[in-house]
């Protein structure tokens, strides 16, 4: 028997892949499966590639009773934004990972400008990468799990910054995303004769609700310690600019930012900027460094928990360019929350989880 564990809100893409990397954990039994609009469906009616596991032989989804899930050790909630903030009182004593941003933000204004709900507070962020992440989140109980375009785009950009080769206040992201970050709920735009061979930015402008989420982040990593006393770091700012791409999954995201002085001109930059990526990931089971000159796909993550990532100074423009891959309800969701409860649950790291993807 392991840890028993419930997904709330399982019906949807990021539920279904958490059923499917749960279904396969040595160490997690599942416990309750809820769905609020697909109460009484079977689950395999909804995510038929989990047919003829026994953990769902004949099972249905349930409602999403606070008293069901409160059965369990730990709750995985992957509900809509907002309904996870409504939830977690219900649940005063579970472990929760939630996957929504109800609980990512630590400044109730920037939540305000991008949410326009009432604020929720902040959990401890859920990226095990970030410096000093491991151990906080395996103290926690409540763990807020990182968005998939923020996931991807600090993974790429925190060793730049936390080594001091880049100016925090010029950056450039531009990221594409397959069609299930939008989720599952039916929409025309998403429609695969409006997808299918064609490409669209979207939510451009600033306006993309990851924007104050990975500004956060990467104001954290800059951070120094002096003593007891923590010193805010300058604070980054990031033009953020979203497509959506004609697969299922993935993301890649092309991030870029102006070298610090000295480093475009220096006699090696590219080999300085690998040896930041190479020194922040070392170690870490899920995190790649590419060998030199090969360049991310996201089709080599798909089904994984992996971020493959590469890097190269671009000295005629004297920027640094940063290229991360990851699937983006992999690292980006469900893998990300498994790696968090294993995490939290004393567990090693990779239980459940590969790194390795699914191709072609």
């Amino acid at each position: 028997m392991g840890t028993r564990v419930a997904v709330a809100g399982a019906s949807g893409y990021a539920g279904g892949e958490l059923l499917r990397l749960l279904a396969g954990h040595p160490d997690l039994e599942i416990a309750a499966v809820t769905g609020a609009s697909s109460a009484g469906k079977p689950v395999t009616s909804v995510h038929p590639h989990l047919v003829g596991h026994p953990a769902f032989d004949g099972r249905a989804f349930e409602a999403t009773d606070p008293d069901l899930l409160a059965a369990a050790e730990l709750v995985f909630m992957a509900l809509p934004h907002g309904e996870s903030a409504a939830l977690a009182p219900d649940l005063p004593d579970a472990r929760i990972i939630d996957l929504s941003a109800d609980f990512r933000l630590g400044d109730e204004s920037a939540w305000q400008r991008f949410y326009g709900t009432p604020y929720s507070g902040r959990w401890v962020y859920g990226l095990p990468e970030l410096p000093g992440a491991r151990q906080r989140i395996a103290a926690a109980t409540r763990v807020a799990a990182p968005g998939c375009y923020a996931t991807t785009s600090i993974l790429a950009l925190a060793p730049l910054l936390a080594a001091g080769l880049a100016d925090p206040a010029d950056i450039v992201i531009v990221a594409a995303s397959g069609t299930s970050g939008a989720g599952r709920s039916p929409r025309q735009d998403l429609l695969a004769s409006e997808v299918m061979g064609s490409m669209s930015a979207y939510k451009v402008g600033g306006a993309h609700r990851h924007t104050p989420e990975i500004e956060q982040a990467l104001s954290e990593v800059l951070r120094t310690v002096e003593g007891h006393r923590e010193v805010a770091g300058p604070q980054p700012t990031i033009s953020f600019t979203p497509l959506l791409a004609p697969m299922p999954r993935g993301i890649l995201a092309t991030c870029t930012a102006r070298l610090a002085p000295g480093v475009a001109d220096g006699p090696d930059a590219d080999g300085l900027l690998r040896e930041a990526f190479a020194g922040a990931y070392a170690g870490g089971p899920f995190v790649h460094l590419l060998p030199a000159g090969q360049w991310p796909v996201s089709g080599a993550v798909s089904g994984s928990n992996a971020a493959h990532i590469q890097v190269a100074a671009d000295r005629h423009a004297g920027r640094a360019v940063v290229v991360c891959a990851t699937d983006n309800l992999g690292k980006g969701a469900a893998g990300q929350a498994v790696q968090i409860a294993n995490l939290m649950l004393g567990l090693p790291e990779t239980t459940g989880l590969t790194p390795h993807g699914v191709a072609p």
